[in-house]
């Protein structure tokens, strides 16, 4: 081939590659466009649907197989604390808002679990855990009291729905000044004590798949069989995992006044984790007017395999050397 004819070849390769790269780009859409998230709070995907955050403006909602909890901004909703100062072990009036696809603060929820937004605040090492409810102003500014215990970095999510759209789970960190001396995981456990009831857990976590998780409370030895209503159910359990908590929050088997959930002793839990590795759980539950949160610290253990397709025998195999 002479020296024209391969300039000629190498410039139509580069219009091919640039493109077929400008026709991805289209396919994906912009730079710094939001991806979707799931609400891995309730273990199960996104159905892509157009969704309305809170007046004319609809945003489509995209399967994702990202956990939630990881991105501070998704389908157009973005989490945005309002509070710069938190002190620790000081009560501090907590403000953010949520803004829709319009950059406007989102006014509109889906009631879920007799409340508009649940807010989830851990420290990042997992040993503190708080599940409290925000207030909204007409405006759309939430606020709570919120007290941090120590120094150091906390993650808050925010689990909502927005008015005629999926639910969203959104994470920002939140920082607490001061000496900070992180704290070790704590050990695998799967017996849990507070106030003197003990809940003990048993069931297995497993990477990809619903795994049963069943909880029984007793108080001084005793089954504890008269457990209250607390925001529609008997449990909540939110599950975390460890390093860079990818956020589960799951919810049980059944609910009060269905005719065949028990209130107690066992609460039953389906959960689908995304990946092997150490989990952190906390169960909130009511009992005697109070609410409780039992944690325990669990294991997933590798993805089950794949079974590979058993090969069909050519027609080589059999020493026939013509095509069929």
């Amino acid at each position: 081939m002479n020296t024209a004819a391969k300039l000629g070849s190498y410039v139509l390769g580069l219009a091919v590659v640039f493109g077929g790269a400008l026709g991805a780009g289209k396919a994906v859409g912009p730079v710094g466009t939001p991806p979707a998230e799931d609400h891995a709070a309730m273990t199960t995907m996104a159905t892509p649907t157009a969704s309305a955050g809170h007046g004319e403006h609809a945003t489509e909602q995209v399967k994702n197989d990202t956990p939630g909890g990881l991105q501070v901004s998704a389908n157009g909703y973005t989490l945005t604390p309002l509070t710069a100062t938190i002190k620790p072990d000081e009560p501090t009036d907590f403000r953010f808002t949520v803004t829709g696809p319009d950059n406007k603060p989102v006014t509109d929820y889906e009631v879920e679990h007799d409340k508009k937004l649940h807010l989830i605040v851990v420290s990042r090492d997992l040993g503190s855990f708080q599940h409290v409810h925000p207030e909204m102003t007409p405006d759309g500014v939430w606020s709570v009291k919120l007290t941090l215990p120590d120094a150091g970095t906390y993650r808050a999510f925010a689990d909502f729905a927005p008015t005629g759209g999926s639910a969203l789970t959104l994470g920002t960190d939140l920082l607490v000044a001061g000496d900070y001396a992180p704290k070790a995981l704590p050990g695998t456990s799967r017996t849990a004590g507070v106030d003197g009831y003990e809940v003990t857990l048993d069931g297995e976590l497993t990477p990809g798949q619903s795994s049963k998780l069943t909880l029984k409370v007793s108080k001084d030895g005793k089954p504890v069989a008269d457990l209250q209503p607390y925001l529609g159910a008997y449990g909540h359990l939110v599950a975390l995992r460890a390093r860079d908590l990818a956020y589960l929050h799951v919810h049980p088997d059944g609910e009060p006044g269905d005719g065949k959930t028990k209130a107690g002793p066992e609460i039953v839990f389906y959960a689908e984790v995304p990946s092997a590795g150490d989990y952190r759980l906390f169960l909130d539950f009511q009992h005697e007017g109070e609410v409780r949160t039992a944690d325990f610290t669990l294991g997933a253990g590798e993805r089950p395999a794949i079974p590979k397709p058993t090969p069909t025998p050519t027609s080589t195999e059999h020493g026939d050397n013509h095509s069929h």
